[in-house]
Order: C-alpha cells, then structure tokens, then sequence
C-alpha cells in the first residue's frame, strides 16, 4: 500500500472548490490581477483601438547597443504550439527532450538538432517534460501521467489527483510530480504504483502557475502555494523542514498571495527561490534557515550559478544578487513590460527571453546589452537551457531553438 503523508492542518481544498470561479481567473500576471479587480469594481469601461499606446503601459522599445557577444542560430525543430500552458525542454546527456500542447513528445540531438523520434500521447498535454538516461514524463490533461522509454515506447500512464501543471521529474526510481490541489506523488518509475503522497494546505487563492521541483540525493525540494518552501524525503515522503519564503502582505485575499514561482534552485549548501509579490532569498539545505532574502515580485522563477542568483521581477526588470549574502549587485530595467522568461547564466551572459520571441542576453557581471537573438516573434515560454556551448530555448508557437556562441 503507497504511504500517504498528511498535514496536520487542515486542508483548504474545499474553500478552493467553493471559490474555483475566482481562482481559475487568477492567472500567472500582474496584469490580469489587476484587470480582475477593476472589472469587479466598475460598471463601464471604454475603448478606443485607434489610441496610441500609453507609454506607461506599453512594453519597453529595444535599445540599440554595440554587441560584443557574437551568438548564431544552431538548429530549430518544431514541436507545436504550447496552446495556454508551459513548457520548458530537458537535457539529458546528448539529447533534449520538448513536448508540445497536441501530445506531441520530440528526443533531439543536442548537437545538430536532428530529430531521433517524434511520438504523441492519447491525450493534449499540460506540463512536461521530465526525463532520465531510461524514461520521459509529461503531464496531461485531467491529470494524467504518461511515462515513455528512452525509445518513445510508452510505458505507463496513471491518473494523479488534479490538474499537473509543473514539468514531472525524474529522479532514480521515482517519477515525482506536484498537482494543482498542492499534492506531491511519487510513483515508480518502471510501473507507475504510486509509493507516496504528501498533501499540504492550499491557500484560499492561488495563482495558476507551474511551480517546482528540484533534487539533491535523497532529497526533493518543493515550491508550494502561500509562500512555502519545503523539503521531503524521497524515500517516503516525510517532511523534512518546511520555511515561509515569504509572508503575505495587504488588506484584501489578492494583495496577499504570495505563490511561489518555478522550481526552487539548488547551488553548494544552498536552495534558492522566489515567489510572487514577496521575496527571492537562499536558505540553509540542511535546515531550511534562511541566509539572505530581497525584496521582489516574480511569477517566472529563478536561476543562480557560482556567485549569482539571477531574477526578473513581474515588471520585466533583470537583477542580479550575490549568491553570499543577496547583495543585489546590478539591474537592468530596459525591458520593462516585455513579459519575461526566468533569466539563465550563460558563459560570461545571462539569457532572458520575452513575449516577442527574443532572447537577451546581459553581462553577467554588470547586466549590460552584450547580444540579441530573434526566435518565430512568439512568447519564450521556457527557462533558457544550457547545454554543453549551445543554449536552447522553446517559444509558444512551438520552435525549439539552439543558440551557440562564435
């Protein structure tokens, strides 16, 4: 019999059934919250589509500047549109693993970009992709999980509890993945048994995003609703230590939701998060004891290297923390409103795409303008991949692009 982990706490998934019309509406943008609440509170609005954009609200011009990285296009391959959800491509070995809305799973060479095989699950997808040197996993709709060899021969599929909208992870034996109800499952990786569940509270509202999972050894690390960074064994999914990356602040349920974003990320001793309308900071592995906490509000996650941790906040500013201490080292604000990926480290670059199909790239040591790349002039709906020189990135209409240095 799977083991089932419990909060002691008392569980507040029927005040999200009873409230599902309100939640469903709040999407992963300040934007929406902020459309949601002035809809609430007037009766009429005007429109005029012959106005010229408002320069307050209208995404922020590119700017010319003097490369001084040199980056060509390496190979594209196109898996299908994402449709209304994300997804990112995972690395393993020579080989990247993307999927697509439409079921499609893609295994590419890294190298050249040439398709290795191309399969489609029986149903449209919602979160993927998880993979290993033996398996892929991606999530469908109504909840289910698909597992696929390393030869695209399909496995298993099982039902989870809800709604997956975060990338599975693959990790030894284990397939773990987080549902939109806040329940964390492990199931065999051959089989598919699930071995354990642990059920956390769920906030009164919650944003619809993809938050996380990240491993070291034994350990899973998970960004949850309300604020919450926890770490569960893997053996048997018992709590380990659970920290508030931050504490929600305001008078009304919207101005206190403070989800977290993305995976959290793991760099020596440390794991690293940030969440929205609260706080980025690292905390203690061990322990969970927070080291250094900022200030920000971001719905797209985080990336962090040797000595940074490298965030975009809601307003599409690009910063730069020292992973010792949080000392927040350099911003760049140039691409404000431009609805920003979560930034990478790449070489001596940080890389950060935007709804308009580019991928930025800023020194790593200042956050200057060093290079610019166009993709299909679609959303960059992906974390940038560093694999081996080549920096791979997925847009919403489906390419999957390979950046390489000169």
């Amino acid at each position: 019999m799977p083991s089932v982990v419990r909060s002691k706490q008392k569980s507040t998934l029927r005040l999200l059934k009873n409230n599902l019309g309100l939640n469903m509406f709040l999407r992963a943008s300040t934007s929406a919250l902020l459309a949601l609440t002035l809809l609430s509170g007037c009766s009429t609005w005007s429109w005029n589509p012959f106005s010229k954009p408002d320069p307050k609200t209208a995404p922020a011009e590119l700017q010319n500047f003097s490369s001084t990285m040199a980056v060509k296009a390496a190979w594209t391959v196109n898996v299908g549109g994402a449709g209304e959800y994300m997804f990112s491509p995972v690395n393993v070995g020579s080989n990247v693993y993307a999927a697509s809305a439409d079921g499609t799973i893609v295994k590419i060479n890294s190298l050249n970009g040439q398709v290795q095989w191309k399969v489609r699950a029986d149903t449209n997808l919602t979160a993927g992709i998880g993979a290993s040197e033996k398996l892929v996993a991606v999530g469908g709709q109504k909840g289910m999980l698909f597992a696929f060899d390393a030869q695209g021969k399909s496995l298993w599929k099982v039902q989870a509890s809800s709604e997956i909208l975060a990338s599975p992870v693959v990790a030894g034996n284990l397939v773990l993945v987080h549902t939109i109800d806040n329940r964390v499952a492990a199931y065999d990786a051959m089989t598919g048994v699930n071995k354990w569940t642990l059920e956390r509270p769920l906030p009164l509202l919650t944003l619809r995003v993809a938050t996380g999972i990240a491993v070291k050894e034994q350990v899973a690390y998970i960004s949850t609703p309300g604020g919450k960074l926890i770490a569960v064994a893997l053996q048997n999914g018992g709590l380990r230590w659970e920290v508030n990356a931050a504490e929600p602040k305001g008078a009304t349920e919207l101005e206190r939701v403070v989800d977290m974003s993305g995976a959290p990320v793991i760099v020596n001793n440390n794991v690293c998060a940030v969440t929205y309308q609260g706080r980025v900071g690292c905390f203690d592995i061990s322990n969970g004891t927070n080291r250094w906490n900022k200030e920000i509000s971001s719905e797209v996650g985080i990336s962090a290297d040797e000595r940074f941790v490298f965030a975009a906040d809601n307003q599409g500013a690009v910063s730069g923390y020292a992973l010792s201490g949080g000392a927040n080292v350099w911003k760049n604000d140039k691409l404000t409103r431009r609805d920003l990926s979560a930034p990478t480290s790449f070489g001596r670059a940080v890389a950060v795409g935007d709804r308009f199909g580019f991928v930025h790239f800023l020194s790593r040591e200042d956050g200057v303008f060093i290079a610019r790349m166009p993709t299909d002039g679609s959303k960059i709906i992906s974390t940038p991949l560093v694999v081996g020189n080549n920096l791979i990135v997925q847009t919403k209409s489906g390419a999957v692009v390979a950046f390489a240095t000169e």
